[in-house]
């Protein structure tokens, strides 16, 4: 069954819609996650073709394979994606009440406070999700 969500940055300026059929949560410790939202980057899963941004965005290209993008006005996270396919996974934090209950922990042994959220989910290292995401990085570290 597909929901559809609708969120807005801080400010308001920008606006995000979307539809999800699995409203699962994952959550990113990695060091630009970190260095972007204070601690982890916790992400909504939309179904991409769905996902309507409108407003102010600025998106950074953040390494070889991702990009990130936030309100040009308040700096509000708005989404992580892929440069390779575009994939885009949405900031939670934008949509008030959405989201079932957190699936996945991406960079866990980097988390700022010990082994990531409590809880009986995914818990993914360093060499785990490049392993995924970028296996050739993955090898080189």
């Amino acid at each position: 069954m597909k929901h559809e969500i609708k969120g807005e940055c801080m400010c308001g300026a920008v606006k995000v819609s979307a539809t999800t059929s699995d409203p699962a949560l994952r959550a990113c410790h990695c060091e630009m996650c970190r260095r972007q939202n204070s601690y982890a980057f916790v992400s909504l899963q939309a179904d991409q073709e769905s996902i309507r941004i409108t407003g102010p965005v600025t998106v950074l290209k953040s390494s070889d394979w991702a990009q990130r993008a936030f309100c040009s006005k308040c700096g509000s996270t708005i989404w992580y994606g892929l440069q390779e396919d575009g994939h885009r996974n949405l900031s939670a934090g934008l949509f008030p009440k959405t989201g079932t209950a957190l699936m996945t922990e991406y960079f866990t042994d980097e988390c700022l406070l010990g082994n990531g959220f409590p809880g009986d989910h995914e818990k993914l290292t360093r060499n785990e999700t490049f392993a995924l995401f970028a296996p050739s990085e993955g090898d080189a570290k």
